[in-house]
């Protein structure tokens, strides 16, 4: 079992990764023995998260912004520069907009699309080649991180975040088919309820959030990293292009 879920000697690479849950999987990975270079568009924050987590295990900062094309080309390139292979990517930096229906501005569709479904697939693409080098040896692995609310509906009026991550899961699907003849495996994971900046909800008013969740509980780190090691393990292997939901039954509850 220890060496079905191990990362030993692993190259990870993790966007978003100086807070909220890219930082929760990238502490999982480095506890299970990867090697961790997490992203951040400020620089500083990702330096000093880098810094604390590498009591964990080795961590490097690569601060970019990969909400354009470009900038996920220049991430690939700088880490390139310090890599050869990666075993493992995770998608996981996003942005959320709400507002009324009757004032929802272009930007916000823009700002959000972009990063949360657009950057994905063209930094998977910039980096298939460290991907496929990696997968020479056993799979690699791409992990995008969605959201319930790509699964079933809020009430929250998120147009650009519920289209853009519903529209995630179903790249991840497509993805998966052509990236699975290369011996890269695409999956995704579609979080609930976390304390998180992005849910100030849940990180500000957990009990009352709670009430509504089956389980009784928002989602914890552990809840996080456990997913997200095993899929980036070799006990996920054999899940292609699934999105496993991570909720504790939210999106039962809304069906």
């Amino acid at each position: 079992m220890d060496d079905l879920f191990s990362l030993e000697g692993r190259k990870a690479l993790v966007t978003g990764g100086s807070r909220g849950i890219g930082r929760m999987i990238a502490a999982g990975f480095l506890a299970r023995g990867a090697t961790v270079y997490i992203s951040s568009r400020k620089a500083d924050a990702c330096d000093e998260t880098a810094r604390q987590l590498s009591a964990l295990g080795p961590c490097f900062p690569l601060p970019a912004d990969v909400s354009t094309v470009e900038g996920a080309g220049a991430l690939a390139a700088a880490y390139g520069k310090r890599e050869q292979v990666l075993d493992i990517l995770v998608n996981n930096a996003g942005a959320a907009w709400g507002e009324s229906f009757d004032t929802f501005p272009e930007k916000g569709w823009d700002k959000v699309v972009d990063l949360n479904l657009k950057s994905p697939f063209f930094l998977t693409q910039a980096l298939h080649e460290p991907l496929r080098n990696a997968a020479k040896v056993r799979p690699a692995k791409v992990i995008n991180i969605a959201s319930i609310d790509g699964v079933s509906v809020n009430p929250q009026e998120t147009y650009s975040y519920a289209a853009s991550k519903a529209g995630l899961i179903h790249l991840t699907r497509r993805m998966s088919l052509r990236l699975v003849r290369d011996n890269i495996v695409v999956s995704g994971i579609a979080p609930g309820a976390f304390a998180l900046d992005m849910n100030k909800d849940a990180r500000d008013h957990a009990e009352e959030v709670s009430r509504r969740i089956p389980a009784g509980r928002i989602g914890t780190d552990d809840d996080m990293a456990g997913v997200a090691i095993y899929l980036a393990s070799r006990a996920g292997d054999y899940v292609v292009g699934q999105t496993i939901v991570v909720d504790g039954g939210v999106t039962i509850a809304r069906g």
